[in-house]
């Protein structure tokens, strides 16, 4: 579902989206103040493209400054940390440019206000971060070379001196020619001397008062002067002063970072909720979606819903249409019991309305002309087949352990998604614990539910359970073959058609011929089991709950005044005879 709602442009929409899908609202109001505003992006469609524009300029602010604020952050993530507060700027004036400062208050919905506000107004920090950084700077701050020029004189300097120490050598090269008249005359390089002066031999008469004398060869001769050494210094600390002056910079630029990071913080949730809020309309508009009525009564009326994902994949692979179906749970029919043939979609319809409701009090559109949904406190499923044969569960163990959560859990304004509930035993077994499980939905809990069951005995319930309906998944046969048309109407079915899926499998020919044989053999000699008026002559598919005895029988007196630890094994012995004589 996630990935193809998902039109979030920036990391942390993405992430706003997950996490508000996977923690639906239960608070009505909330709810329709998250739909007021995918219904205002729907109708500023100008103003939804100009801000999905915006977002993909805007890096990601959450990570970034994490890492800031963690001491783990460099130069990248102060830019990216810029980049987006510039972004939130631009969200805030295009908000402000399609209303005047009156309507917006007027117009615009209260939590996209509230969005608004949390933008904040970051212009001094984010000119501070602009001026001190380059447009492109590495990703940690002990390569250097990203601080902007200009932005210290002594950095520039120190710069200078290291960019610019060959020319700076030459210029001093040519001068001291000029001045001593020694047009051979060299500056020169080695790791033993550093920077020296070197002449030949023969112009040692015209060597300036003040050159210091470094060292003579067979035909030269070198020297120093104060400046060249002065220089020489200067140029050999360049680079490390001037990557020190950047760590100054970067660890003065990190602190103020983290002064202000509940602002900057609440401004990166404020541009994820634009992104989220936007992006939900853009998928409303793509998937001609609708808002739902979302309120605090046990309604769940849906009018021709479908199934978000598998109407995607169709859409993508075949492009066919997706079959809509209605869904009313109302409270004369608030479980429904849903038979039909395998194949035929009643998974299918059972997971769309749960999507439908998770859709929904997440503050989104949803697939369906018309849905309204009383607000449903939990949703539980127990739909297909896993094992977890680690922890030793076998796939019924697996099938029970989920079922008995919901039966423990469920309230009756929960929305329960029953799948095939005890295929997994004896056919006796999963019979009478689909039959008890039904019973206990509507005579216990009272929640809206889908219980869908090959068990077709389950459809005699409806005698007695007056809020219980009955649907079936329609199909049409022709000429032997089978038509599943995917639509959902009120009735039963008496067959599964599971033969004519297998064939669709692939199983060999012979199997399909033989089992379609023995299918006929046990239908014709009435093997078939049926449990015609089960409901009525076996008292074992009743719930009746034990009624609390009000004075404890003489075996319960008796219990009461043994004391375990003070019994020998013979006396213990005796006592259990005693309470066995009493209870027959």
């Amino acid at each position: 579902l996630l990935s193809v709602i998902d039109r979030t442009i920036t990391g942390a929409g993405a992430r706003l989206l997950a996490a508000q899908l996977t923690s639906p609202l239960t608070n009505p109001a909330q709810i329709n103040a998250r739909l007021d505003t995918v219904e205002y992006a729907i109708t500023k469609e100008n103003l939804r493209n100009e801000i999905r524009d915006a977002l993909r300029e805007c890096p990601d602010i959450e990570r970034a400054l994490s890492r800031i604020c963690l001491g783990r952050g460099g130069p990248r993530d102060l830019l990216a940390l810029a980049k987006g507060l510039h972004v939130a700027r631009s969200i805030k004036q295009q908000c402000v440019l399609h209303h005047n400062q009156q309507n917006l208050a007027q117009e615009a919905p209260a939590l996209l206000q509230d969005w608004l506000e949390g933008l904040g107004n970051h212009a001094a920090l984010v000119d501070e971060w602009q001026h001190a950084l380059q447009d492109d700077v590495p990703m940690l701050a002990r390569d250097g070379n990203f601080v902007a020029d200009g932005y210290r004189a002594d950095l520039d300097e120190f710069r200078h001196l290291r960019d610019h120490s060959k020319q700076l050598i030459a210029d001093m090269q040519e001068r001291l020619r000029k001045e001593s008249g020694i047009t051979s005359l060299k500056i020169k390089f080695n790791n033993v001397l550093g920077y020296f002066i070197d002449i030949t031999a023969t112009h040692a008469d015209k060597v300036p008062e003040g050159w210091i004398h470094r060292q003579s060869l067979a035909n030269n001769m070198r020297y120093t002067t104060t400046e060249l050494s002065d220089i020489a210094s200067k140029i050999a600390d360049a680079a490390n002063r001037a990557l020190e002056i950047e760590q100054e910079v970067f660890a003065a630029l990190v602190a103020q970072t983290q002064t202000h990071a509940p602002a900057i913080a609440a401004t990166a949730r404020a541009i994820a909720q634009f992104d989220v809020g936007f992006a939900l309309a853009e998928l409303a508009v793509d998937a001609q979606l609708t808002r739902p009525v979302v309120d605090d009564s046990t309604v769940f009326a849906i009018e021709r819903g479908r199934h978000v994902v598998v109407e995607n994949a169709l859409q993508r692979d075949t492009g066919d249409a997706f079959i809509a179906n209605d869904c009313d749970l109302s409270e004369q029919q608030r479980l429904w019991l849903l038979t039909g043939p395998n194949m035929a979609g009643k998974s299918t319809f059972l997971r769309q309305n749960a999507l439908i409701a998770i859709m929904a009090q997440m503050g989104a559109y949803v697939p369906a002309h018309k849905a309204h949904i009383g607000v449903v406190d939990r949703l539980f499923s127990r739909v297909g087949a896993a094992d977890d044969l680690a922890r030793g569960r076998s796939t019924f163990m697996v099938e029970m352990v989920e079922t008995a959560t919901i039966l423990n859990q469920s309230t009756d304004r929960s929305l329960v998604i029953l799948d095939e509930i005890g295929r997994g035993t004896a056919t006796f077994d999963g019979l009478s614990i689909a039959w008890a499980v039904v019973e206990y939905l509507h005579n216990q809990i009272g929640c809206r539910g889908l219980f869908a069951t090959h068990y077709h005995e389950l459809t005699e319930l409806t005698d007695s359970l007056a809020q219980l309906s009955c649907y079936t998944m329609k199909v049409k046969e022709w000429k032997g073959e089978v038509k599943f048309l995917h639509q959902v109407e009120a009735g039963t079915a008496d067959r599964s058609y599971g033969i004519h899926v297998a064939q669709l499998a692939g199983l060999p020919a012979p199997v399909i011929q033989r089992s379609q044989a023995i299918l006929q053999q046990l239908e014709s000699e009435k093997h078939a089991i049926s449990h015609k008026g089960m409901a009525d002559s076996l008292p074992l598919f009743h719930y009746q709950p034990e009624p609390a005895s009000a004075t404890p029988s003489v075996v319960d007196e008796k219990l009461a005044n043994i004391n375990p630890d003070e019994l020998s094994p013979r006396e213990a012995l005796e006592a259990l005879y005693n309470l066995k004589a009493l209870s027959d």
